[in-house]
């Protein structure tokens, strides 16, 4: 389908089309929606200036269509307006004073500077973008525009590697030049960029141009503190390189899951279901990626006899993970899992030795990790697998994956009988042992979960009977004191 045949069918912009016409003014398709038409990707995001006040035409645009329009930023003058069944979103803005090309050279990069008249016309082309749109290059409009917003030095790198296009050479130095102005950016703006890009396909080849150009210092410092940070003898790389390898890892499981064994599609299920930030459980798991050895900047260490140590890094990888989510200005839920994972990433290696598994540790596992239990054991096998030093044996890395399989199939079977109803409630173990509310109601709780998971009781009588036993041995020092 040709351009013009698809802008006739587009009802979105039919309903611009006819709210433009009663007001006499004029109203451009422009930047990434141009883009996209060009590529022949479909589009249910519109980009589009107007001559005239952009309130009246979007209220306009809402009311023919019945949907919902708002403003989203009063010092723009944007409006966005939203079909009602959510299938497309329009972003109405006003026109530069200087017109239509004038507005295209204040844009960021040349395929996201060109226009076409909604009323019908050629394409508006002043910077030669549809030239380097054929020829995949990205090409920034000029230096100014990085200076004008310098979030367009993440922009390069995002839709680089969104698209797949190549940054042009000078376009890279400027924005090398360009980057410390970030530090103007919100956070909001910058995660949004971020999360574009580290949940693309070419994720790997953008965090390199984002630390090549110098804008990883400023967005995540952390992550750049690791380089040369060395490891132990059981670590083929560095702390930094280490962390962008289990991210490597981490998304050839994702395209291949066979590695987490017979468990591996309900396994898929539940990491493509929605965490948060429009986020699934799967993309989170990309930063818990970025995030999980953040703690070794801080906590490194020698010892005399040379050995290298981390002790605590999860712990303080966990606080600065909660710092980091709150200068991009995260939802408190994403922040949460990625300091549940950064807390919790080691423990399944401590358990190597113990294969096989007892239910009751499985149990403790589980109880100590949720909710990132089956999160933190899948990643937990992309660390291993990133650990390839000259004292780790394939022994070691196969016996680790076969206990994180062993791991997922109770996280699985926890998870299929949760909320499981307990076999007596906190009131009737309060009347029955005629204690008050308190931590010891807690403490013989968690005992009673146990017991019923492990199948050590199976009606009220003997919970309440285990419930006397140990409400004896806790009133004495000892077990859950």
């Amino acid at each position: 389908m040709s351009i013009s045949a698809e802008l006739e069918q587009s009802a979105p912009l039919q309903a611009v089309r006819s709210v433009l016409s009663s007001e006499e003014t004029e109203g451009w398709i422009v930047g990434g929606t141009v883009r996209d038409l060009l590529m022949g990707t479909d589009i249910d995001d519109i980009d589009i200036v107007v001559s005239s006040a952009t309130d009246r035409v979007a209220k306009g645009v809402a009311d023919r269509i019945s949907g919902d329009v708002f403003s989203l930023s009063d010092k723009f003058g944007t409006w966005r307006v939203i079909a009602p069944d959510r299938s497309w979103q329009a972003d109405l803005s006003p026109v530069n004073e200087g017109g239509i090309e004038a507005d295209l050279h204040q844009r960021d990069f040349t395929v996201n500077a060109m226009a076409i008249p909604i009323g019908g016309g050629d394409v508006i082309d002043p910077v030669d973008g549809a030239k380097d749109l054929e020829d995949r290059l990205l090409r920034v409009v000029s230096e100014d525009a990085y200076h004008n917003d310098p979030l367009r030095v993440m922009r390069l790198a995002r839709i680089s590697c969104e698209y797949g296009f190549k940054p042009e050479l000078e376009s890279v130095a400027a924005a090398g030049r360009c980057s410390e102005g970030l530090q103007r950016v919100s956070g909001e703006r910058v995660f949004y960029e971020l999360s574009r890009l580290v949940t693309s396909d070419g994720v790997l080849e953008g965090l390199e141009l984002l630390d090549n150009v110098g804008a990883m210092q400023v967005v995540i410092p952390e992550l750049s503190a690791l380089k040369g940070i060395g490891q132990t003898p059981y670590h083929h790389l560095d702390a930094h390189d280490h962390t962008i390898e289990v991210l490597k890892q981490l998304i050839r499981l994702e395209r291949d899951d066979s590695e987490l064994g017979p468990a591996a599609g309900a396994v898929s299920k539940l990491m493509a279901e929605p965490l948060a930030d429009e986020l699934s459980y799967r993309q989170s798991l990309r930063f818990g990626a970025l995030f999980h050895d953040l703690g070794k900047s801080k906590t490194h260490a020698q010892r005399d006899d040379g050995r290298v140590t981390f002790m605590g890094h999860d712990r303080e990888g966990k606080i600065m993970a909660a710092d980091i989510c709150a200068r991009l200005r995260t939802s408190g839920r994403l922040s949460r899992y990625l300091q549940d994972l950064t807390l919790h990433h080691l423990r399944l290696g401590f358990m190597v030795h113990d294969r096989p598994l007892s239910r009751s540790q499985a149990y403790s596992y589980i109880k100590v990790c949720e909710p990132v239990a089956l999160e933190v054991t899948v990643f937990s096998i992309a660390d291993r697998l990133a650990t390839r030093g000259d004292r780790t044996k394939q022994k070691a890395i196969d016996d680790h994956v076969e206990l994180a399989r062993e791991m997922i199939g109770y996280v699985l079977e926890w998870r299929d009988q949760h909320p499981r109803t307990p076999l007596v409630s906190g009131d009737e173990l309060m009347a029955e042992l005629s204690i008050k509310p308190g931590p010891v109601v807690g403490k013989l709780l968690d005992i009673l979960d146990e017991a019923q998971y492990l199948e050590e009781i199976k009606s009220k009588k003997e919970a309440l009977n285990l419930a006397k036993a140990k409400h004896g041995v806790i009133d004495a020092g000892g077990e859950g004191s």
